[in-house]
């Protein structure tokens, strides 16, 4: 069994202007949650402001599917924990997971394509040396992890059989 654990990347409490009027918090709160995490993957990557600067480089979200688990309510305490699920010379595809602390099941996941992007040029670009390794480093941290079970799934509704 693998010691491999996702990168708890981003904690909060959920603040009021977060929840609608059931006390739940509201779909584009989840999106930002998963956002800061983002924000914190970057950072662990090297691709903070100082690494922004020195590189020129940044993400962009290519991609992002989100699954809503379970209810999440006004004031709880959250936690997103990221996984690297595969990576190339220019793309990252993650998986974050919505949690209440020091608990294993998630309350929402958010898979996403990420894309390093040249800020000059507005084009992709491969990582920077030192951003691929801390890339290549974070993949063999998270080699052993399972595969996320909203990982690749797809929205639409069975097909409509004809009545006879």
């Amino acid at each position: 069994m693998s010691s491999a654990q996702p990168l708890t990347a981003y904690q909060t409490a959920i603040l009021p202007e977060w929840v609608d009027y059931n006390g739940h918090l509201r779909d584009a709160f989840y999106l930002l949650i998963f956002s800061y995490a983002t924000d914190a993957l970057m950072d662990h990557l090297g691709l903070d402001e100082a690494g922004r600067a020195r590189t020129g480089h940044t993400l962009y979200t290519l991609e992002c599917h989100l699954n809503f688990l379970d209810e999440v309510k006004l004031g709880e305490q959250v936690e997103v924990r990221t996984q690297l699920l595969a990576q190339d010379r220019k793309r990252l595809h993650i998986h974050h997971s919505l949690h209440r602390p020091g608990v294993a099941a998630s309350l929402a996941e958010s898979e996403q394509m990420l894309m390093n992007i040249d800020t000059v040029s507005g084009r992709s670009a491969p990582f920077d040396d030192q951003v691929m390794q801390q890339v290549l480093a974070l993949a063999e941290a998270h080699r052993g992890l399972a595969q996320p079970a909203c990982v690749g799934s797809a929205i639409g509704l069975p097909p409509v059989r004809a009545q006879a």
